[in-house]
């Protein structure tokens, strides 16, 4: 069976996305011309490797098979052209970095810029996501690093962690608010209040409409914010209170009053995560020690 290096960069890019359409975008394909190569594959395998339906495709037993040796395949590939490009005066490539809300908003912009400008011939792309998918995305090799909340990497075997941040979350409320002052509070204290949410994809607005479900009652959502700076805006204005990182709350300290929260689960330790025993491509792991040095 011969196998073409773009057919298994299409058929990841298909299984990664979801869609023969959305795959077909990201390696720059015309869909007629990636439905063409993906019936070519299925007929020279002997088997079929994809299950369509409405709500996009997803792999079958034999499919499976595939994508497991595909992102051997690039992996490999990937270490091969970094080496050689070391060979010819620099390190060239792409890292992916998938990572969730916190690190994406307020920890990468300032970790990032010094690694760029000391690297100048490697790029880094975030891809901000929940930390079970930033894990899963680590655990079958769709991406070689990634930084997830510490709480989600309990249980998963075959992977490992290096301290990146800690981030602490609070409640900020508009100066003179009955929960504007005082000790650390618990989330069960402040559900009487309304508040500001995050937008609905928000990882972040997830995990606090949880830990309010475990409280007891639920969050009294007013309106939803577009990102951390809008949300504080928005409190200072008297939309209500929220419950955000530490970090993004005391850029708006002047206008704000912010509590913390009592909670352990208030309290997350981000790690920047990678498979156990994996040999990293030279500009991943370039990136890995630049990030697990700005953990420290």
């Amino acid at each position: 069976m011969h196998l073409d290096l773009t057919d298994l960069r299409l058929f990841l890019a298909i299984l990664e996305e979801g869609s023969i359409t959305a795959g077909a975008a990201r390696v720059n394909l015309a869909l007629a011309a990636a439905s063409t190569r993906i019936r070519g594959l299925e007929a020279r395998a002997g088997v079929t490797l994809l299950e369509r339906g409405r709500r996009g495709v997803r792999p079958t037993p034999a499919g499976l098979a595939l994508l497991h040796h595909a992102r051997a395949v690039q992996a490999q590939v990937a270490r091969l052209e970094a080496e050689l490009k070391d060979h010819a005066g620099g390190v060239r490539g792409m890292v992916r970095l998938p990572a969730n809300g916190a690190a994406c908003a307020e920890f990468l912009p300032e970790a990032l810029p010094a690694f760029l400008a000391a690297h100048p011939l490697i790029d880094v792309e975030p891809e901000e996501r929940p930390s079970h998918a930033v894990l899963d995305a680590v655990t079958t090799g769709a991406a070689e690093l990634g930084i997830a909340a510490a709480w989600a990497l309990e249980g998963r075997a075959g992977l490992c962690g290096a301290p990146f941040r800690t981030d602490r979350l609070v409640l900020v409320a508009p100066r003179g608010h009955r929960l504007a002052s005082g000790p650390a509070l618990r989330l069960a204290e402040a559900l009487s209040a309304e508040f500001v949410g995050l937008g609905t994809g928000s990882a972040l607005q997830a995990h606090l409409l949880a830990q309010a479900t475990r409280a007891g009652g639920q969050l009294r959502l007013r309106t939803h914010a577009p990102g951390f700076d809008a949300a504080c805006r928005m409190v200072a204005a008297g939309a209500g209170v929220a419950i955000l990182p530490e970090n993004a709350a005391r850029r708006h300290r002047r206008i704000l009053a912010i509590r913390r929260l009592a909670e352990s689960w208030a309290v997350r330790r981000l790690m920047l995560c990678t498979r156990a025993g994996a040999t990293l491509t030279p500009q991943a792991d370039r990136l890995f020690q630049h990030l697990a040095r700005e953990g420290q």
